[in-house]
C-alpha cells in the first residue's frame, strides 16, 4: 500500500465539500446563542428559528467541519450499556424508557429527513453485529430476546450456519442483526440541515470561534472572536469539540478519536460475497470497530480507535485498515483511498444527557452515536426553551466531572491497553 497515495480528507467532503460560510455581522443582542454548528446547534437552531426567535449560532470551525461531516453515519442511537445491564443498573422501568427513547429518535431522524427531502443516501436496513466468541453469542441470543420483550424491535440472534447470509467474514462464531438501524451520508444530512435552519432564519457564524460566556441581569453576554452579543438564552452544543473556553464541561467530557478509512473500489462479485445485504456492521468488542459499505456500494468504510503512541496518520490509517483485513482478509490486496480522524465524546456515566446548568442548555455526551442523539437532544432543548411538554427525555442529567482531570486525557493510553487486552482474550476463547 502506498501511504503517500492516501486522501487526509473525509471522503464524504467529495460529495458535500465544506462551504465559506457569508460573514453576518454580531448582533448586539439575540434571543438565543447557540455554540456549535453540527447536528446539535443546528436542530435546536431550526426549532427555535422557526418559532421566531431570532437564533445566532457560533462555530470556531467552518461550518460542519467537526464530527457532523466526519462520522461513519452508522444511525444507531446506541447506548453504551445493553438493554439487560441497564435494566440491572437502573430498574425495567428507567431501562425501557431509555431505550424507548431510542427508538423514537431514530423515527424522528428519519421523519426529519423524509418530510424535509433531504438528499442524504438514507437507508434503513439494518445492522448486524458479530461476536468474536461463542460465548458473547450466546449473550447476543439472550439480549436479542430482551430487546424483543421490552422494545419490540425484531432483533434477531444469526448463529454461525447461518453467516454466509449476513457476512463473508469467517472472524465470528454468530451474530446480532438489529433491523431497526440505518444508515446515511453524513455531510450531506448536515448540509440539508443547515439549509433548513438557515432557510427558518437562523444565523449561522463560522470561524467564529466563542471565548466565553458570562451570566448577567439580562441574561447571558456571550464574548466571540468577532464582538459580543448579549442572548436570552444559551446551549451549549460542542461535545466532542468543547474547549477551554468552557473549563465546566471541559472537566466531564473526554474526547475520544476515532480514526477512518475508506478502501478503494471492489468488484461487485466481491463487495456481494463480503457484503451481501450491504448493511451497517459492528462487533462485539470494548474498542469497538463499525463499518458499512459506502452509499455507491463499491467500497467499505471502518472505523474504530487510532494506533496508540503515534501522531502520524497514516501509520493510524495502516493500524486501522489492519482492523478491516483481519474481518475480511480478501482485502488484503485492496488499497485505501481516504483516512481522517474526529472527537466523539465520553462522559463517565456513558450516556448521553441534556440538562440545565446555570441557566445555560446542554446536550453531549453521545458516546460515539451522534449521528441520532444529537439531532434528537438539540430538538428536546429547543423545545425546554419554548416551555414544550415535548422537551422531556429519559437521558436528563448532569454528567459528574472526572477527578484529577482537566480536558488532557492522561489516562486513556492505559484504558485503551486494559480494552484492548479484554479483547484479545475474547477471540482466544473458543469459536
Amino acid at each position: 500500500m502506498n501511504d503517500s497515495l492516501i486522501s487526509l480528507t473525509p471522503y464524504w467532503w467529495e460529495a458535500a465539500p465544506l462551504s465559506e460560510s457569508a460573514e453576518h455581522a454580531i448582533p448586539e443582542t439575540c434571543d438565543v446563542a447557540i455554540v456549535g454548528a453540527g447536528y446539535t446547534g443546528l436542530s435546536a437552531a431550526r426549532v427555535l428559528a422557526a418559532a421566531g426567535l431570532s437564533v445566532h449560532i457560533f462555530d470556531k470551525q467552518r461550518v460542519g467541519e467537526g464530527a457532523s461531516s466526519r462520522n461513519g453515519g452508522i444511525l444507531s442511537g446506541n447506548l453504551r450499556i445493553g438493554l439487560s445491564a441497564a435494566i440491572r443498573k437502573y430498574g425495567v422501568e428507567v431501562a425501557v424508557a431509555l431505550y424507548h427513547e431510542g427508538v423514537a429518535a431514530r423515527e424522528y431522524l428519519a421523519a426529519t429527513i423524509k418530510d424535509n427531502n433531504i438528499d442524504c443516501d438514507f437507508q434503513m436496513n439494518g445492522r448486524f453485529t458479530g461476536a468474536l466468541n461463542l460465548e458473547d453469542f450466546e449473550a447476543m441470543k439472550r439480549e436479542a430476546d430482551v430487546l424483543n420483550t421490552h422494545i419490540g424491535i425484531g432483533a434477531e440472534a444469526i448463529a454461525k450456519p447461518d453467516l454466509p447470509h449476513a457476512t463473508g467474514s469467517t472472524a465470528y462464531s454468530g451474530g446480532l442483526l438489529r433491523p431497526d438501524i440505518g444508515m446515511f451520508h453524513p455531510a450531506k444530512f448536515h448540509r440539508g440541515l443547515l439549509e433548513l435552519t438557515e432557510d427558518a432564519g437562523a444565523i449561522v457564524h463560522g470561524e467564529t470561534a466563542v471565548k466565553g460566556i458570562r451570566r448577567d441581569d439580562a441574561g447571558f453576554t456571550v464574548e466571540t472572536a468577532r464582538g459580543r452579543v448579549k442572548a436570552r438564552e444559551v446551549v451549549i452544543a460542542t461535545n466532542g469539540y468543547t474547549d477551554a473556553s468552557d473549563k465546566w464541561l471541559r472537566r466531564r467530557l473526554v474526547p475520544i478519536t476515532s480514526r477512518i478509512v475508506v478502501t478503494e473500489e471492489i468488484s461487485g462479485n466481491l463487495m456481494n460475497h463480503l457484503m451481501p445485504k450491504r448493511r451497517a456492521m459492528g462487533e462485539n468488542r470494548n474498542l469497538y470497530r463499525y463499518y458499512r459499505p459506502t452509499p455507491d456500494g463499491k467500497r467499505i468504510l471502518l472505523g474504530s480507535r487510532e494506533k496508540p503512541f503515534t501522531s502520524d496518520p497514516r501509520a493510524s490509517a495502516g493500524h486501522v485498515r489492519a482492523g478491516l483485513v483481519s474481518i475480511f482478509p480478501e482485502l488484503a490486496d485492496v488499497a485505501i483511498s481516504h483516512s481522517w480522524n474526529g472527537y466523539v465524546a465520553f462522559s463517565r456515566e456513558e450516556l448521553p444527557c441534556i440538562f440545565k446548568r446555570d441557566g445555560m442548555h446542554y446536550a453531549c455526551a453521545y458516546c460515539g452515536s451522534g449521528t441520532v442523539w444529537a439531532h434528537w437532544l438539540g430538538t428536546k432543548v429547543a423545545l425546554r426553551i419554548l416551555d414544550e411538554a415535548d422537551g422531556v427525555s429519559a437521558l436528563e442529567g448532569i454528567p459528574k466531572a472526572i477527578p484529577l482531570y482537566e480536558g488532557r486525557p492522561w489516562f486513556l493510553p492505559a484504558a485503551m491497553a486494559w480494552y484492548g487486552l479484554q479483547d484479545r482474550r475474547k477471540e482466544r476463547k473458543p469459536r
